[in-house]
């Protein structure tokens, strides 16, 4: 009896662990992650300035701290595999100080309301900006309306305020040379739509230890002071307050060994630095919520991973490329890594869609069709930058199937960079970007909790985790089938290009050139393609390499027709 009874609960325990299917982990994440969750924690970090190093960096990383030590990680006190579950903060002491804005106010000298306060525009105060004096200063304003060095320098400026309608860093080695104590200026992008977002600033930076303080001006805030100039002399009371001081940057991460290939990893990446709920507080508080998750399905016996799952809290870009470079051996098992950066946003008030940035493919090049860059702009990418692999077309078909689950807004662009994704390529890793663009409040302090959608959230959650559930635990199963829908995938691409193509020649283009842009395509997914055979956790038959032969054939074949037909 006893026996039987052992081997019933030997082959319910293999029930348990035995491999999940896509769907299976669909549903795993899609009834366990708990939005709520993830916008709590956002709400919580979004309420700081975040630089590297002062309070709110620092209180945000040890939130995130306590979320993962109630989920059961334990915090690594030898090496990262000592524990199932295991977390570890990294303090790295900071070179240069860091930076914490406290108060800013600006007073049109006469007017009875302020021009503009750090209380409704935190942004206003530039990264690294010096104090006033503890009672302000009151000096007169001069108007620049274009900015000509050579005769800014022959200006009376000692002790007085320069204002023009340009970035304030601009003019900064200017003002100083010529005596000024201050710089006020404006600087906002036309797709922030400032005539109709007037209260909006976006935040920017200035030179550390300056003996010139700038500030930085909304639209309306900006015409106001316009038209008291222009009426004649302005005067105005300036009063800033910042802290600046000797720090340690902090860097959280938090692994979920894997039972087979431990040293194999998929990395998910947040970080913490920027003043906004979206950006990045909404990939704080997402990513919290998946490592919370992942260690709640783990511990109940639902999933076991045969990789290992990272996640990884920082400084945007150094965090990331630091923990790929600084350990070699680690790095080469990294097979994928994500960006999670503006991960939460509320569409219909942006006006942004959730998009996934492809690593470098064709479209990066040859931008056509419904294809489009972000106004974010496009890269640089030529036919030598192009990162042929599965990992595009895999997780865009996962976040497809979420949309249509759950009636999600589902799009991508091409290859643009500027997030936690680009280290990972830097180092031919493959790596994506989960974001929202184009966004009227990107990097404003009109990026408040208010535009965070809970929702947004939940389906980045349950789309990434599923993609990386899928992949750490991968089987010859799951690669036959990414064969197959990469095949799919590539012959709808090749007829889209092909179309393309066709209306290009007959409106003069040189068939050369188009057929050029078939075959690069035709390659780069061909050698997509190989990449699957490194998916299983064990390669047992030959199976997928049979299947990716077979694909190959149907993808040239079909190729070679197309460029038959382009004349």
């Amino acid at each position: 009896m006893k026996t039987k009874i052992l081997f019933a609960l030997l082959f319910a325990g293999l029930g348990c662990y035995a491999q999940n299917s896509t769907g299976e982990y669909f549903r795993l994440t899609r009834a366990g992650f708990v939005e709520k969750n993830a916008y709590q924690t956002t709400a919580f970090v979004e309420k700081y300035f975040r630089v590297p190093g002062n309070k709110g960096f620092n209180a945000s990383i040890h939130y995130v701290e306590n979320i993962l030590k109630k989920a059961g990680f334990i915090e690594q006190k030898q090496n990262e595999f000592e524990a199932p579950l295991t977390y570890r903060i990294e303090k790295r002491a900071m070179k240069n100080n860091t930076w914490e804005p406290v108060d800013a106010n600006i007073d049109i000298v006469g007017e009875t309301k302020p021009l503009i306060s750090f209380k409704t525009n935190r942004n206003m105060i530039p990264i690294n900006c010096g104090s006033t004096p503890a009672d302000g200063v009151t000096a007169n304003v001069v108007y620049i309306e274009k900015i000509v060095p050579t005769e800014i320098e022959k200006m009376d400026l000692k002790g007085k305020i320069l204002f023009s309608e340009n970035n304030p860093s601009r003019l900064l080695q200017i003002a100083t040379k010529a005596g000024a104590i201050g710089v006020l200026g404006y600087s906002m992008p036309k797709y922030t739509q400032p005539e109709i977002h007037q209260t909006s600033i976006q935040f920017g930076s200035m030179k550390a230890n300056s003996e010139v303080w700038t500030l930085l001006l909304s639209y309306a805030a900006k015409e106001k002071l316009k038209a008291a100039c222009l009426k004649g002399e302005a005067k105005l009371k300036v009063n800033i307050q910042t802290k600046i001081y000797p720090s340690e940057e902090l860097t959280i991460i938090a692994n979920v060994k894997g039972s087979i290939n431990p040293d194999e990893r998929f990395v998910f990446s947040a970080h913490v630095q920027e003043p906004g709920a979206n950006d990045n507080a909404s990939g704080v508080g997402t990513l919290a919520e998946m490592a919370r998750l992942t260690a709640a399905l783990y511990q109940a016996k639902k999933i076991n991973p045969k990789r290992t799952l990272t996640f990884l809290w920082g400084d945007e870009i150094v965090s990331t490329r630091r923990y790929i470079t600084e350990d070699t051996t680690r790095a080469k098992g990294i097979m994928w890594g994500m960006s999670l950066d503006m991960v939460g946003e509320d569409t219909k008030k942006t006006g942004g869609s959730f998009l996934i940035e492809k690593m470098p493919d064709p479209s990066a090049i040859w931008t056509r069709g419904t294809d489009k860059h972000t106004e974010w702009g496009a890269g640089d990418v030529s036919e030598k930058d192009l990162f042929p692999h599965y990992f595009n077309d895999f997780t865009f078909d996962i976040c497809k199937a979420q949309g249509k689950f759950a009636n999600w807004t589902v799009n991508y662009n091409p290859f643009e960079g500027g997030s936690d994704h680009t280290p990972f390529l830097q180092n031919k890793i493959p790596g994506l970007l989960m974001w929202h663009f184009t966004d009227v409040f990107y990097h404003t302090d009109n990026d408040r909790i208010d535009k965070v959608s809970p929702t947004e959230m939940k389906n980045v959650g349950i789309s990434g985790l599923t993609a990386a559930y899928t992949l750490i635990s991968a089987d010859e199963n799951t690669a036959a089938a990414t064969v197959s829908q990469v095949k799919a995938d590539a012959l709808k691409r090749l007829k889209t290009e092909f179309e393309l193509s066709k209306k290009a020649i007959a409106n003069g283009k040189a068939a050369n050139d188009e057929k050029h842009i078939i075959e690069v395509w035709c390659k780069w997914y061909v050698d997509a393609l190989a990449t699957i055979n490194k998916m299983p956790v064990k390669a047992e038959t030959t199976r997928v390499g049979s299947a990716i032969k077979f694909a190959t054939n149907e993808i040239e074949k079909q190729t070679k027709v197309y460029l038959a037909e382009l004349k």
